[in-house]
């Protein structure tokens, strides 16, 4: 299995069959379930699915979150929408194994996910989409280089409650310096 981008305590490696049944588990942790838009069950067809009509067509990269010492998988963290026209891509994260939650790792992966779609994939613009109320997300996606942009009043709807959620990116800082 090859390792895409190592960090000091975690490594990424993309997603395999192998980890499908890891990830229906961890979406579908309450904790993790909590955090998402898209907080429907997930089953392990619909993860067969999405790698069969999202990830093999490039629509979607993702990879796992794996501890270094361990060699043990812990979450996942994805682009998905990417835009080839506009150099853009939505970022996802989440930590999945309980035990690997508050160690840092989500920030590292922040960090090593955005140099590998800012150098690997050529992206211009990395985005995402965050409740307004997880103030612990939002300072790990900061300390992974991403700002607040927008502040969106009632933007979704989940179970008949509207939440707002917070938008923020960051700019391939290479080419932000050119264009300054």
């Amino acid at each position: 299995m090859e390792k895409q981008r190592i960090g000091e305590k975690i490594y990424l490696r993309m997603m395999e069959d192998k980890d499908i049944e890891d990830v229906v588990n961890w979406r579908n942790n309450k904790r993790v379930q909590s955090r998402f838009i898209y907080q429907e069950p997930f089953t392990i067809e619909g993860q067969k699915a999405w790698i069969e009509n999202m990830i093999k067509p490039g629509k979607v990269v993702q990879f796992i979150i794996c501890e270094k010492d361990t060699d043990k998988s812990v979450g996942c963290v994805y682009f998905r929408d990417i835009d080839k026209t506009h150099r853009k891509a939505e970022y996802g994260i989440f930590i999945g194994d309980d035990g690997a939650v508050g160690k840092g790792y989500g920030t590292e992966a922040c960090k090593l996910a955005c140099d590998y779609g800012f150098h690997e994939m050529a992206l211009h613009r990395i985005f995402l989409r965050v409740f307004a109320d997880n103030a612990q997300a939002m300072k790990s996606y900061e300390n992974g280089g991403f700002e607040k942009e927008a502040y969106l009043h009632d933007d979704v709807c989940i179970r008949g409650k509207f939440y707002d959620i917070v938008l923020m990116g960051q700019i391939n800082p290479a080419e932000r310096e050119q264009n300054q």
